[in-house]
């Protein structure tokens, strides 16, 4: 049995926690054992319901691993400020981040610092909304740097049940990457009181932690260990074991039990273990309200006023909600602290608290907050918002009273309301944002402001939740209010949230009936060029010709004056890619796009004016146009400028997929793996089916099938549902046309064709020609060749006079690849070698070492496999490699 120290309360706790002692000191000298840089973290997780001893067990944690050399940082969840933003990891990071001089913390930080450091309130918020994921990202990293500067680190949470939802998703994402890290993280938390998201991130720390420690109630035997401890050793064996069945063998409750059997001098023997019951229920509940209430109207007044601040309770902050002067304060103070009731807060970190004041325990805390009667609870959190604000705290200190607060038509409120979501969506908490504007619709706003709050909540939802996005801007759009550029931009919003969440069609209907009211203009021109971005992009079958012809004509007026004029020269280069169109002609229209060879302001990656779509669709129309260098420089400026403003979530998805679209293209086929992998790993976080996810899982497969790897690609796409039902919008490189070719190279040969010929239907119904963007039509005449060589001959035939139509000569030069894999002979010796030599000058070496390799094979030519050998060699193709070597090894003959 752990022995107690007589007298010390929180030592009560540890009777009987032997076996997590233990793993506690194995898990702090782990960690001490250990480098810096050698990545053994460790989580232990502890759960029991109120008054089991989890804060005593992390109060002895902290003094194990100080006692050891240990820097311990500590912060605690509290059951009435959950609705503040990164309230615990503030608590946790801010003391050691203040102590650092501004520039000694950028350092540390690094590109971090302006990311997280508004969410931790070292730094202020920039102009534009942070992206929630990147600022979780970016306090990941934070503590990743300041453990190695303060190795050996232990990181404490107790109510971890009470943390804000931005807290926990920093710490499940922490969690998940602690096996590169030293540092010990040790959680407390009750089992059953988070809900809903909260909840979800304290499953994914669980099962970070591996089995989660469940602590128990006393037994009797410790009971009476306790008893004797505290009242003496004097106390029988029949009071000792009503102690233990009164208290259900709580540690909490023990020691409040036996404080009371102090104060009333009650002796421990079995004549007077029948008046426990009666004190035990002075301890708690309605005991503990009877003798808050005893103390007079004056402390209970004060102790309502600091339940109501909740945590970090300032004297003075305390005293005027109670409406009391600071000397009858003191005083109130005082009563509560001999009833064990307020106490004042030991230093946390190292550092001194905010606030003056905290209660003995969240129960306490709790029962107090409880006992105000509701009216006045709701009052009270009114004047609470109004004396924060007075102190100069800000709008979004003060939001979390204002949620309590009754709805009464109050147009101050929806103010304070909407200026606290800014706030909050300034340091990347968007869901904090959301609650305080659905509050501000309840009170509800004035008409003439309804359809902002409304339109407010739809662009404080966009990045996490595009279903909700679309309600609120419907509902804005449908009201009044809405004018000019901001009504613009409220339908742009609303399409492209209609897009991510697979509802193209719908995008498009929103963008038309908004552009038919308008008169023309550069708002109508902005709306016209956005339908014609989602039209492109719109993978269905109904597009219209005369549509084709009207972008044309549009796009022939335009200068570049404007970004309106400068995207619909995108969109109409784009189109005409697709469409296999000449790809001089292709270039040339984006070029124009440009201002002095880069985007125009305004029409940068992070300008959420247009949003990520048409910058892609740019740079992928030189990517297909063999204007590798151009969109390689583009795809590589939005990975930086995302990466740089802390976006992690499905734009850095993006900038990562298009990047390894860019490496697969160019023949690097590694890289682009990489690329890829991470942008399907973030991708994941975002949500399955949006087509962001469908780009990264189709690319992936498509460059598994380029190096060889056809097992893994059949595995990526059995894992992440790479098969029909197909996005609603198109996806680089087709979907179809990938899959088809999967199908064959795993012998699915019925399949493959059925794939493929799907392509072909969707592609001849859209007038898409490119056949280096959807080469549906060079493997379908390869896998035809044998039982359908008529057709396989047309196939190779349209393909090769589409490639010479689009000009480039990655596109020329694979047609002339298929071609020869058609005839034998002389004929098929003569086609590889016009292909190499397109292939050669062109930028993609993949298919230069295809064609080497294939030529070489037709010519049984060492010379021409040791050089298809070579560049397959570079590119990462081991399916191609073995493919070449085997030549090289079984072939007899050779020249």
């Amino acid at each position: 049995m752990t022995e107690v120290r007589p007298g010390a309360v929180a030592s009560a706790s540890l009777w009987e926690r032997d076996a997590e002692i233990a793993a506690l000191v194995e898990a702090v000298d782990a960690l001490r054992a250990d480098s810096p840089s050698s990545g053994s973290g460790s989580l232990l997780v502890f759960s029991g319901e109120a008054g089991i001893g989890k804060t005593a067990l992390l109060g002895e944690t902290r003094r194990i691993a100080e006692s050891r050399g240990c820097t311990v940082w500590s912060a605690r969840g509290g059951e009435t400020v959950t609705s503040v933003p990164f309230n615990v990891v503030r608590q946790l990071l801010q003391p050691a981040l203040v102590a650092l001089m501004p520039d000694e913390a950028r350092e540390y930080l690094g590109d971090w610092y302006d990311i997280a450091g508004p969410a931790l309130g070292i730094t202020e918020p920039g102009d534009r909304q942070a992206d929630p994921q990147g600022v979780c990202d970016g306090l990941v990293a934070a503590v990743r740097r300041l453990a190695r500067r303060e190795w050996p680190l232990v990181l404490l949470i107790d109510d971890a049940h009470w943390a804000d939802q931005e807290t926990l998703h920093w710490l499940a994402a922490f969690a998940e990457r602690l096996h590169d890290l030293s540092v010990l993280v040790v959680v407390a938390r009750r089992p059953g009181e988070a809900t809903e998201e909260s909840a979800r991130h304290l499953d994914v720390i669980a099962a970070a932690a591996g089995p989660v420690a469940t602590l128990s109630a006393l037994t009797p035997e410790a009971t009476a260990g306790l008893t004797r401890a505290t009242v003496g050793v004097h106390a029988d064996a029949p009071f000792c074991r009503e102690v233990w069945a009164v208290t259900g063998g709580n540690p909490y409750e023990t020691v409040e039990l036996l404080a009371k059997v102090q104060d009333s001098e009650l002796q421990p023997s079995e004549s007077s273990a029948a008046e426990l019951r009666a004190l035990n229920r002075s301890a708690r509940g309605r005991g503990l309200v009877a003798r808050l209430e005893g103390l007079g109207i004056d402390a209970t007044r004060f102790a309502w006023a600091a339940a109501i601040l909740g945590t970090g309770i300032s004297l003075d902050l305390a005293a005027q909600l109670a409406g009391m002067q600071r000397e009858e304060a003191l005083h109130c103070a005082d009563l509560l602290g001999a009833a064990r009731i307020l106490t004042e807060p030991a230093p946390v970190n190292g550092r001194q608290p905010d606030g003056d004041l905290e209660f003995v325990h969240p129960l306490i805390a709790s029962a107090v907050y409880n006992s105000i009667p509701d009216a006045l609870r709701t009052a009270m959190h009114g004047v609470a918002a109004q004396v924060v604000t007075d102190s100069g705290l800000g709008a979004a200190a003060a939001s979390r009273h204002l949620l309590e607060v009754h709805p009464d038509d109050d147009a101050e409120l929806v103010d304070q309301m909407r200026e606290a979501a800014r706030e909050h969506l300034a340091v990347g908490a968007p869901d904090a944002a959301r609650r305080c504007l659905e509050r501000a619709l309840l009170e509800p706003p004035l008409p003439d402001v309804h359809a902002r709050v409304l339109y407010e909540l739809g662009c404080a939802t966009l990045l996490t939740s595009p279903a909700t996005t679309i309600d609120y801007l419907q509902a804005a759009l449908a009201m009044p209010g809405l004018v000019g550029d901001v009504r613009v931009d409220a339908v742009f919003r609303l399409s492209q949230a209609l897009l991510h969440n697979d509802q193209v069609e719908e995008a498009v209907r929103t963008v038309d009936a908004e552009a038919a009211r308008l008169e023309p203009g550069p708002a109508r021109m902005r709306l016209q060029a956005v339908h014609y971005m989602w039209e492109c992009v719109h993978a269905g079958e109904d597009i219209s010709p005369a549509g084709v012809r009207a972008l044309g004509e549009l796009a022939k007026k335009c200068t570049g004056k404007d970004n309106s004029e400068r995207a619909l020269l995108i969109l109409r280069g784009f189109d005409a890619m697709t469409r296999g169109e000449n790809a001089e002609e292709v270039a040339e229209l984006c070029d124009r796009a440009l201002v002095n060879g880069r985007l125009a302001p305004g029409l940068g990656w992070t300008d959420t004016e247009w949003g990520i779509e048409l910058l892609m669709m740019l740079a992928s129309a030189y990517a297909y146009a063999d204007r590798l260098d151009r969109a390689e420089a583009l795809y590589n400026e939005a990975l930086r400028a995302y990466e740089g403003a802390g976006w992690s979530g499905g734009h850095l998805a993006l900038a990562h997929s298009y990047v390894g679209l860019g490496h697969r293209r160019r023949g690097r086929l590694t890289e682009a793996e990489k690329y890829l992998r991470e942008s399907l790993r973030i991708a994941e976080r975002v949500g399955r089916g949006l087509p962001l996810y469908w780009s990264a899982t189709c690319g992936l497969v498509d460059t598994l099938l380029a190096r060889g790897h056809v097992e893994e690609a059949a595995e990526i796409a059995e894992r992440y549902g790479f098969g029909p039902p197909y996005p609603t919008t198109i996806v680089l490189p087709d979907t179809r046309s990938v899959r088809g070719r999967l199908l064959l190279a795993l012998g699915r040969t019925k399949e493959g064709i059925n794939e493929l010929e799907a392509a072909e239907k969707a592609a001849t119904a859209r007038g898409h020609h490119n056949t280096v963007l959807a080469p549906w039509a060079l493997d379908l005449a390869r896998a035809l060749a044998v039982d359908d060589p008529r057709r396989a001959g047309e196939l190779a035939a349209t393909a090769r006079r589409q490639a010479e139509r689009f000009g480039t000569d990655t596109a020329i030069g694979e047609a002339l690849r298929c071609a020869a894999a058609l005839e034998t002979g002389q004929r098929a010796a003569s086609l590889y070698n016009q292909a190499v030599t397109y292939l050669e000058a062109s930028p993609c070496s993949y298919e230069h070492a295809a064609a080497r390799v294939e030529y070489g094979i037709a010519t049984r030519s060492a010379t021409e496999l040791t050089r298809g050998l070579t560049l397959a060699r570079s590119c990462g193709a081991d399916g191609l490699v073995a493919k070449a070597q085997e030549a090289l090894d079984n072939g007899p003959g050779l020249r």
